[in-house]
């Protein structure tokens, strides 16, 4: 089946996302998988996704994460690397860069994406200056 992108979104992360596959796109029922776009200088809201794995492959630019209970350890990326991110890990990403858009795909184990997604705004301000 050849799936084109049905659009874009803001997920409750505050990123932007171009829907792929999904339950909703698809009928999937075991996992999602999207384009993530994060603006140069942008960051995501703290959020943990509850039950569900995230893989993520970063197709352009440099990407950070500071991620675990308290958001104390933190992971660099950039084009050409995988990440993965267990389920239920709270975690914090943002766009190293002040002048490149960082563009990855994430592939999850909810098939409805955002349903798994708990913001976590204690933690926001942990790393408000990135």
């Amino acid at each position: 089946m050849r799936i084109r992108t049905k659009g874009s979104y803001q997920g409750k992360q505050g990123l932007d996302y171009q829907e792929a596959i999904s339950a909703e796109s698809v009928g999937s029922t075991g996992l999602c998988m999207h384009l993530l776009t994060i603006p140069p200088g942008g960051r995501a809201k703290a959020h943990l996704h509850e039950h569900h794995e995230s893989s993520i492959y970063v197709l352009s630019g440099r990407a950070g994460m500071w991620y675990g209970d308290r958001l104390e350890q933190h992971m660099e990326v950039e084009a050409g690397d995988f990440m993965y991110i267990p389920a239920g890990v709270p975690h914090l990403p943002y766009n190293r860069s002040d002048s490149e858009v960082c563009t990855a795909v994430i592939a999850r184990t909810d098939p409805n994406e955002q349903e798994s997604v708990t913001l976590l705004p204690e933690l926001d301000d942990l790393y408000r200056s990135i």
